[in-house]
Formats: structure tokens, sequence, C-alpha cells
């Protein structure tokens, strides 16, 4: 693993807890759930360890913040404005970039329904100003700072959120985020929008003209656009009117698991046909399979090796939104106000605690990479599929 220069560097140690916010438990970066044996020979692990340090390696979905030990807490600590980036935790993670998508739908600053325009904005602000007070985790929205933050031994977090809705009606909004950093944008999330339709919507009404005008600016800025929470019809219209391609960036097969959550392979080839990619994802009860339903990393490779085969390695990669915390539990603390009942659905699975072996950020890339040479994937694939797709298409959307 490329050696970082992390120093120890905690969330806002430039002010002082107590005084300028209150301080909560939070749960250990590092430690919560046991280590995952995947069961490598000793050559095995020295391959996997090599091509993680060789590899440039990017997370195409993450929540890379310290959530509080008592789950029922984040409301309170997500309103201090103050969520801890887990930079020990990234700092043994392997990753050289992430995109970030901080609080997104619970971000329940100056509303509880979330979404707001107001919170996003205190969000993006008050995380990039932590940023910006330490030297190893980096802002980048370029591939070249990709490469430099590699190449110094740093960490390159680039901001996205899930869904365009808190710009409302407004299109110069778009602007204004662009102008934050933010290079990651979704079309919905689970409620439909200005833009398109959401997952959980019983009709499927797709892309608005006002999504379109969306998609336009979004192509002209040079942001990455984000369908795996939209609906069927809004991924295809979407991928239609894009002229640079589009990103499923968390999601899986419905093919192999039969949820809304999941893209059906129409969606997934034509993804594909215009140049994007699938991010494979590990949030708690989405990428099941059923011939793993208890959800782990096994159950996930079976997604990935079946979008694999549907379209080929050069069309996927991993965005597996992760967060340090109890994920289960947030979930089920915030159902309600993210749908998540309604955008899975399907068949009956094995509840877990957590997904065994993509627990969090700093496990999901060494695990992913030990999982790929167990399976005696080739070098070159294994360095595809963990970040040179993911470069590949970003030049095209970015340049450079």
């Amino acid at each position: 693993m490329t050696k970082k220069r992390y120093d120890g560097y905690e969330s806002y140690a430039y002010l002082e807890p107590g005084v300028d916010y209150r301080r909560f438990d939070l749960v250990d970066q590092l430690g919560r759930v046991a280590p995952y044996d995947l069961g490598l020979t000793s050559d095995e692990e020295e391959r996997a360890d090599r091509l993680l340090a060789d590899s440039v390696v990017v997370s195409l979905h993450e929540h890379v913040s310290v959530y509080p030990s008592d789950i029922a807490e984040t409301p309170a600590y997500n309103r201090t404005l103050r969520q801890v980036t887990g930079y020990e935790g990234l700092a043994q993670s392997g990753m050289d970039a992430v995109f970030e998508n901080f609080m997104d739908g619970i971000g329940c600053i100056t509303s509880n329904a979330g979404w707001k325009w107001d919170d996003i904005v205190y969000d993006v602000g008050m995380r990039l100003s932590d940023l910006a007070h330490q030297d190893f985790v980096v802002h980048a929205g370029s591939v070249a700072e990709i490469l430099d933050a590699r190449e110094s031994g740093r960490l390159a977090l680039i901001p996205g959120l899930e869904a365009a809705t808190p710009i409302e009606n407004e299109l110069d909004r778009i602007d204004v985020l662009y102008g934050l950093g933010i290079r990651q944008l979704g079309i919905a999330y689970s409620d439909s929008n200005t833009l398109g339709t959401g997952l959980k919507e019983r009709r499927d009404g797709g892309l608005t003209e006002f999504g379109r005008a969306a998609v336009r600016r979004m192509n002209r800025l040079g942001i990455v656009i984000d369908v795996s929470h939209s609906s069927d019809q809004t991924c295809l219209d979407t991928f239609e009117a894009s002229e640079a391609p589009v990103l499923i960036t968390h999601a899986g097969a419905r093919g192999v698991w039969d949820t809304k959550r999941m893209k059906p392979d129409g969606v997934l080839l034509a993804c594909a046909a215009g140049g994007g990619l699938i991010g494979i994802e590990a949030a708690p009860h989405t990428t099941i399979s059923h011939d793993h339903p208890a959800h782990s990393i096994e159950s996930v490779m079976d997604h990935f090796e079946y979008c694999v085969d549907l379209l080929g390695i050069e069309h996927v990669a991993f965005g597996p939104d992760t967060l340090f915390g109890d994920h289960v539990a947030l979930h089920r603390h915030y159902a309600e106000q993210i749908s998540w009942g309604v955008a899975l659905g399907g068949p009956t699975f094995e509840p877990v605690e957590y997904v065994a072996g993509l627990e969090n950020p700093a496990e999901c890339f060494p695990n992913i990479v030990r999982w790929l040479v167990k399976h005696g994937y080739a070098d070159d694939d294994i360095r595809a599929v963990v970040g040179g797709n993911a470069l590949r298409v970003l030049r095209e959307i970015w340049g450079g």
C-alpha cells in the first residue's frame, strides 16, 4: 500500500471542543468490527498488497464521516455542523481518491425533511474548512489533482451530492455548487424533484424538461452526473440527454437481486453504451444475492461478476457507499425519511448487523483487491476496476 502522509490530525483541531462546538462519543474508525479473513495464502496476500500499492484506487461513492456510538444522537450531531472526517481510517484505506457525498438527505439543520439548500451549503463549507486545516486529505476536482495527491502521499476528496433536489428550480445553483467544489451530482434520490423521478414513486415520469436543461448545464460545467437513486426511465432519459458519459456510482444488478434499488439489464447496458460505469454498492441490505442472502463481500461480488459478464470489465468499478459507524442502525433510524423500505422491496433476505468484509471505508478496497486476487483476476483487470476505469471516464467528463 502506498504510504500516506497522515500526521494524526483530528477534525476541527483548530477549534476548542465544548466551547466552539459540542463533542460526541464517536465510533472507533478501525476497530468497530473484527477484520474479515478471505483465506488468502501468504503469496496471495503479498500480491494483493503490491496491487493495492501500484494501482490508482478511486471510490465512486462513500460517506467518509464518523458517526456517534449512539446512532440516535445523529440528528443532534448533524445540527452542530461538525461532522468528523475519518482521517485515521482513510489513511488505512488504500484509496487515492474518494467521491464524498456528505450528509445528503439526513442533513437536517434547518428542516427535518432534509435536502435544503442552506443545509447543503453549510455542511459542504464546514467540511471543506476542516479539510483546509490539514495536509493529508485534499479537496480535488480534476484527474491531475487526483494523480498529484497520490504522488505526494495524500488522498484526493471529490465533493458530490446524491441528488440535485436542493437546486429547486434554480439552474444557476448548479454553477454555485460547482464554485463550492461539487464535481458530482445525482439527478434524484428516493423522492422525485424538479429534475426527474426518484426510486420510491409508483409512476415513472422520467426526466423533466428542467432536468434536461440541468443535464446540459452539468455537461458544460464538467460535473459527473449520477443516476444511482433515479428511476429506470429517468436513467434512460439522462443517458440520452447527456453529451458526456453518465455514472451509476453506487448500485447493483436487478438480475442478481430484484429490487428497485438495483438496476435492470436495459439500464446497465444503456449506461455502458454511453461510455459510463457502474460502481458496485455495498451499503447494508442492498447488493444481496440468492447465492449469498446474508449480505457480505461475497454477495457484493456476485453483482460485480454479473456486471462484468453483461457489460465488459471496462464498464465496472466500485462505489461501496460505506461510512464509519453503524450503517444498519442509521438506516433503521432514518428509514422513513430516506424511504429505505420502499426503495428496497423485493425478496426476503437475512438481516445482518454489518456487511462482512466491506463494513467501512478503511477495509473496502484492501478486501476487494484480496477477493479479486483470490478469484484469479489478472493484474490489469484489477487495476482497471479499482480505479483505472474511473480515471478514464473522469478524463472524458472533466478533461485532462
